[in-house]
């Protein structure tokens, strides 16, 4: 739809980091403004309560806008916040975690935690890029989406990958546009691992014939990339190349990892296993995490959604015993490798369970747990605090790291409100700059601390 300029007076930020103002009575999402903007606007969607509208002019800045660093700013949805100070970006998520946590949760966190933040820039070590052959634009394009589009971004560089991830736009248009499966290569999958080693995973919907093996292997070699096949869904990947070309026939061995160098700890992974995209925070993150909990060297602990082990091998350095729990049983077998490869396989176990079935019986059959780490997916962990919430043990002290503070907020309202416990702290932290995408850590422990430890 189009519509004549409205001039609008910018109140707030949302948490998509699209500007808020009001217009004829109803609220308007503005694209591009900040709060205390004064700004013209055109209104590109009309919905009964609320209008969506795109910045064309800023006629009053705020003095927290800076230039947007990415030429590709604004079309490619992979950033919303690069016109924003980054200081002032954070302090809009710690404001957004507080918000959350009271509007759904009803309740405040008795200290706020320092936010955890790193480099703003060149900080994502994981990405899924989208390939399509557009012959409107010239060939194929290898990026992002556009923002709030199916449509792949024509995007020649990206400054919050790598340097070197950011300089392969450009040849991988070439690559893929030169294959003869050009068209069956939907997606590349990509994983930066200690080393700054690059691996590359193509998703391939037919089998790649001999002239495109050679082109690829020569791709890899020039970059120095390790690069994957997928035919299927993630666990199908194979390893098809190292850096030097060789097949895992003519002796190629994957070497993705990353490390944790605070606790001595060596994660190897697949290129499309879950891990963090900002391997410094994580770091920064994970140590935090265990100092909040601040486990005790005779303790049991458990960690749930345990992943590869990110948390769960560093608990065991700390710990007399951890457990791992997990949905995936792949995961826990590459989580239990990583606990033989790291000398730590004697102080913790993993065990594979759906923890969003979980129920008070099959919680207390897990056994006592004296303190416990929850890092769940976007969905929260709405059943297992509901168990925790009517066992009458309950564990000294709880650490929940979140990536979405909208379950957190519902998951700590439960926990408060029925489960006994007291939202001791909570902070953000910045795992995704530039983004409007907010995570978190908050700190449990039991209201009445004397009926606790004399359960």
């Amino acid at each position: 739809m189009k519509s004549d300029p409205v001039v609008l007076e910018i109140e707030s930020l949302d948490l998509e980091a699209n500007g808020v103002a009001r217009h004829d009575g109803k609220v308007v999402f503005v694209r591009g403004a900040l709060p205390g903007e004064r700004v013209a606007a055109e209104l590109v969607r009309r919905k009964p309560k609320f209008d969506v509208a795109q910045t064309i002019e800023v006629l009053r800045a705020s003095c927290a806008r800076v230039v947007p660093r990415c030429p590709h700013f604004g079309v490619c949805g992979g950033c919303s916040m690069q016109h924003l100070e980054p200081g002032v970006q954070l302090a809009v998520k710690q404001r957004a975690l507080e918000d959350q946590l009271w509007h759904l949760g009803k309740v405040r966190a008795e200290v706020v935690l320092r936010a955890i933040a790193g480099p703003s820039w060149a900080y994502r070590y994981r990405a899924r890029l989208s390939v399509r052959h557009v012959a409107k634009k010239g060939g194929v394009l290898v990026g992002f989406h556009e923002r709030g589009s199916s449509y792949v971004a024509d995007m020649r560089e990206c400054h919050v990958l790598p340097p070197a991830v950011s300089a392969l736009l450009v040849p991988l248009r070439e690559l893929v546009g030169g294959l003869s499966i050009r068209d069956r290569m939907p997606q590349i999958e990509l994983a930066v691992g200690a080393g700054d080693l690059i691996v590359l995973v193509f998703r391939v919907l037919e089998a790649i014939s001999a002239a495109d093996a050679q082109r690829l292997r020569e791709f890899a070699r020039h970059w120095q990339l390790e690069l994957w096949l997928q035919p299927k869904g993630p666990d199908s990947i194979e390893l098809f190349c190292d850096p030097q070309g060789r097949s895992p026939a003519e002796g190629a061995v994957s070497q993705l990892h990353y490390r944790l160098p605070e606790f001595g700890v060596t994660m190897p992974f697949r290129p499309t296993d879950f891990t963090q995209v900002n391997h410094r925070i994580n770091e920064v993150l994970v140590g935090r995490a265990l100092r909040l909990l601040d486990v005790q060297p005779h303790e049991r602990v458990a960690d749930l959604f345990c992943g590869l082990g990110n948390f769960t091998l560093p608990l065991a350095t700390r710990a007399a015993a951890v457990v791992g729990i997990e949905g995936s049983s792949t995961l826990t077998r590459r989580a239990t490798d990583n606990a033989r490869i790291n000398g730590l396989q004697q102080r913790c176990e993993f065990r594979t369970a759906n923890l969003f079935e979980m129920t008070p019986d099959a919680w207390q059959a897990l056994g006592r747990f004296d303190r416990l780490l929850i890092d769940p997916p976007r969905e929260g962990a709405l059943e297992v605090v509901k168990a925790l919430a009517a066992d009458t043990h309950k564990p000294a002290r709880i650490v929940y790291v979140s990536c979405n503070p909208a379950t957190l907020a519902r998951d700590a309202g439960l926990l408060v409100h029925q489960g006994g416990f007291a939202l001791k702290a909570a902070g953000a932290v910045n795992m995704f700059p530039q983004t409007s995408h907010v995570e978190s850590i908050a700190v449990f422990e039991p209201a009445d601390e004397e009926s606790a430890s004399a359960a």
